[in-house]
């Protein structure tokens, strides 16, 4: 997520069937008497809008106007409940390849015209056709003929979905996939109004009138290159009666000092916090701290590197690095040191509720030890043939990064023969250069598209094009594909297949997990309702209300 490109392992445990949920918040709290007349609220965010086209939006701030401007089959609640949204009825089948989605036929476009079953086939078609070039279509992996699509074989038409009439949709898998339900909460499997896509063609998303809305919001004075723009409650939307927000008013703020600065004039009722306003604010009641879905790790270059071939020398590396000192004393924004790859608050045993990344935690994989990672060291690089070990290591040129960067740096040089030097670039050129191998260590980050192990496991696996490093183990692969094939339609099973896979990868030291960062926010106490996610990028704005 966020710009990565993921070519997803899709499989695994078959959610459960059947209808959820009913859709909408609590009313218990509208009384008219609680709150506040004018119901606007002020928000920041650290870039603008690229584009408000479902098949291709990637960007984080896109995808969060999404969420809100569009309906799709299921909401994300809290701690990534699925909710019903335009789904009424879900029937699965055929070993969990066959989705039949009743529709409510009462959601509309913005321009009056109902949300119909073929406004996602023609959504989802468009956004594996090749020549659309949507970064996400990989999300779609599962569906029936989706590489043939892909490849140009077969025609878009041929993919697994179809409308049996204006109310029901059918899905066919090429094999059952754990979380498919959950995918189809996130923005890149919404409808898309075919009328206004053509109509527009180009232009389409890149300014608010040339856009389809069937979402909680509609926006506003937006031209596509606008450092403000305004969501406005849809009048059209089926579910508006839950709806307590009129406005959402957005600004681009990318410097946290002037965030603080007009939350503090109250001219915004939220913002972005950076380590040092965190330590000056740690007993101010309006601060918020969010932790999980996204991992910050080092990868480390096997098919570069001789001596890094070595497991003593990877783990060596590893317990070099006080990942606790990191969080709390350089970062010192409520980031927390990694208890392995997958985060923490993702996903939970489907049987004792346990945090997974609590269930795969393998002690050695993330300790700080320096008197055995000196010993391991010299015994790894004897054993390698290697006498001195002169490392680049390679981050994206932001302020933070360059200091994690600059931490890591002076921790591996603590070991024996170790000589590291950084190398820090614009984001692009840095992802375009680690994709490519062109590395010795590289710190990189994965935010999860969905809730559940998977999204992180695969991507170490054998061939993965963000297995940048080139780990390879076939206990961890076997683990990885046993959870997608014969155990898929098991939850228990599948679920420990993939702790085994989080243990062998930690225990070989595939890569170095470095720490999970924290969104640190302030929030004017008058704002009530607000649901946050730590996968998919969700933010329940929808959802909130202003209190007196």
């Amino acid at each position: 997520m966020k710009g990565k490109q993921l070519r997803l392992l899709i499989g695994a445990t078959l959610l459960v069937a059947g209808g959820l949920a009913a859709c909408g918040k609590s009313t218990s709290s509208n009384n008219s008497g609680q709150l506040a007349a004018k119901q606007d609220v002020k928000l920041s965010t650290k870039s603008e809008v690229t584009t408000l086209d479902v098949s291709k939006a990637a960007d984080s701030t896109s995808l969060t106007q999404l969420y809100h401007t569009q309906e799709g089959l299921y909401r994300l609640g809290k701690k990534e409940k699925l909710i019903n949204a335009l789904a009424t009825k879900t029937t699965v089948s055929n070993g969990g390849k066959t989705y039949v989605f009743n529709l409510r036929k009462n959601n509309h476009w913005n321009d009056g015209k109902t949300v119909t079953a073929q406004d996602f086939v023609y959504s989802w078609r468009r956004t594996v056709a090749p020549k659309t070039a949507a970064e996400y279509a990989y999300l779609m992996a599962g569906l029936k003929n989706y590489s043939a699509v892909q490849s140009g074989k077969v025609a878009p038409s041929q993919l697994g979905v179809k409308a049996l009439n204006k109310s029901t949709l059918q899905v066919t898998l090429s094999k059952p996939v754990a979380y498919f339900k959950l995918l189809l909460a996130f923005p890149t499997f919404f409808p898309q109004e075919q009328s206004v896509v053509e109509k527009y063609g180009s232009d389409y998303g890149h300014s608010s009138g040339k856009t389809a809305y069937d979402g909680p919001f509609v926006m506003t004075k937006w031209q596509g290159t606008d450092q403000s723009w305004t969501l406005a409650k849809n009048p059209q939307f089926w579910d508006k009666k839950t709806i307590t927000l009129k406005k959402l008013n957005f600004q681009v703020v990318a410097d946290p000092s002037t965030g603080l600065n007009l939350y503090q004039k109250k001219e915004l009722d939220a913002t972005t916090l950076d380590g040092t306003q965190v330590a000056n604010l740690k007993n101010n009641s309006d601060m918020k701290t969010f932790v999980g879905g996204t991992t910050y790790y080092m990868q480390m270059n096997q098919k570069r590197v001789k001596a890094l071939k070595n497991l003593k020398v990877r783990q060596a590396l590893s317990l070099a690095i006080d990942k606790k000192q990191l969080a709390k004393s350089v970062l010192r924004d409520g980031s927390k040191a990694p208890l392995g790859f997958v985060s923490e608050n993702l996903t939970q045993n489907p049987k004792t509720k346990a945090d997974f990344a609590k269930d795969a935690y393998v002690k050695d994989g993330v300790a700080y030890n320096l008197t055995a990672a000196k010993k391991l060291m010299k015994a790894g690089l004897k054993a390698s043939g290697t006498k001195q070990l002169d490392l680049t290591l390679m981050a994206d040129d932001t302020s933070v990064t360059k200091t994690v960067a600059q931490y890591v740096q002076a921790e591996l040089q603590k070991l024996p023969n170790v000589k590291v030097s950084i190398n820090t670039l614009p984001y692009k050129t840095r992802l375009s250069r680690s994709n490519a191998g062109n590395f010795d260590l590289v710190i990189s980050s994965w935010g999860a598209d969905f809730a559940d192990p998977i999204n992180f496991l695969s991507l170490m696996s054998t061939g993965n094009t963000n297995n940048n490093g080139g780990f390879s183990d076939a206990q961890y692969d076997s683990d990885v594909k046993k959870s997608e094939n014969q155990d898929a339609n098991n939850p228990t099973a599948r679920y420990q297949d993939l702790v085994s896979a989080e243990k062998r990868l930690m225990t070989q030291q595939g890569l170095v997990p470095l720490y999970q960062p924290a969104t640190v926010e302030m929030w004017n106490s008058k704002v009530a309702g607000y649901v946050w996610n730590p996968a998919g990028m969700s933010r329940g704005y929808q959802w909130m209300e202003l209190k007196k």
